[in-house]
């Protein structure tokens, strides 16, 4: 974008999917503005997070309650005389309501995955479906977050284990809480360390869930090997995935790259800043896609 483009436009959406006597049914919501039928989207609310926003926009548009499952394609285009970026997430629909027809969305169905790309009124979302057609079956969905910002190590006079969140922490912390809903967790577990904990604390208390601590998401102690934690942290993760709930969890800096290099198979750069994380995907015990968040 050049400096006299004008702001550009940002929303996001998704493919909900639920099971269908035939196979994987689509949602598509019919615009009686454009009398088109595209993928449920919207406009970010200041300061929301993409991931936050499609969910939120999904819910508002459809009345359905979806669980992000894998990123997709962001499409790229100009609305209104403004460029436009919508990131896409594949969305299981998990509870639904009664949707009442309005003026920004006055219809709702559900259409094979075939029918939903010849129903579609735009190529661009067609690319979007095509990509989620092609994905294997996800299963369950992890949330791994670091915990977040504790101030400087050195200046803990303490033991480390009890080094607890600032300021800046506990914004990150309440803030995380409501990215943390929308995957709709049945468990949270956190790192024995005082500030993974609470990190998990406002989620905690948003979703009414008790947070499960557990050594396995902890970082080397003195004299045993970064490669025996993130073994163990994976293993962790992989048996969470299994059992079929989501789950979020709150580690550590030098666990989680390790940890992802052997979910993923790659060495790419895992490092993740405090109050970070990443959105994984599995099929099974089998991890299927990390989304940075």
């Amino acid at each position: 974008m050049t400096d006299d483009e004008p702001v550009g436009i940002r929303a996001a959406g998704g493919v909900v999917w639920r099971p269908g006597a035939g196979g994987v049914e689509i949602c598509l919501v019919h615009r009686p503005r454009y009398d088109d039928w595209s993928l449920p989207k919207g406009r970010l609310d200041a300061g929301e997070h993409p991931l936050r926003a499609a969910v939120r926009e999904v819910a508002e548009e459809t009345d359905v309650r979806a669980v992000p499952q894998v990123r997709l394609p962001t499409v790229r285009y100009r609305s209104e005389g403004r460029p436009k970026t919508v990131d896409h997430w594949s969305m299981r629909a998990a509870a639904s309501g009664g949707f009442q027809p309005g003026t920004e969305v006055d219809d709702v169905r559900w259409f094979g995955v075939d029918e939903a790309v010849r129903r579609i009124s735009y190529p661009r979302d067609a690319e979007v479906i095509a990509a989620f057609a092609a994905l294997p079956p996800v299963t369950n969905t992890v949330l791994l977050l670091r915990h977040a910002h504790a101030g400087r190590r050195g200046t803990w006079t303490g033991p480390d284990t009890g080094r607890p969140l600032d300021a800046q922490g506990w914004a990150q912390a309440r803030a995380l809480a409501e990215l943390v809903a929308v995957v709709r967790p049945v468990r949270l577990l956190a790192a024995s360390a005082r500030r993974c904990v609470q990190t998990l604390d406002p989620a905690a208390a948003l979703l009414d869930l008790p947070i499960e601590v557990t050594g396995d998401l902890d970082e080397p102690k003195p004299g045993q090997q970064p490669d025996e934690c993130a073994l163990a942290a994976a293993a962790c993760l992989t048996a969470l995935a299994a059992a079929g709930d989501p789950v979020a969890v709150c580690s550590q800096g030098k666990v989680m790259p390790g940890l992802l290099e052997r979910l993923t198979g790659r060495t790419d750069d895992f490092t993740t800043p405090k109050g970070g994380g990443w959105l994984l995907a599995f099929a099974n015990d089998h991890l299927l896609a990390a989304d940075r968040l």
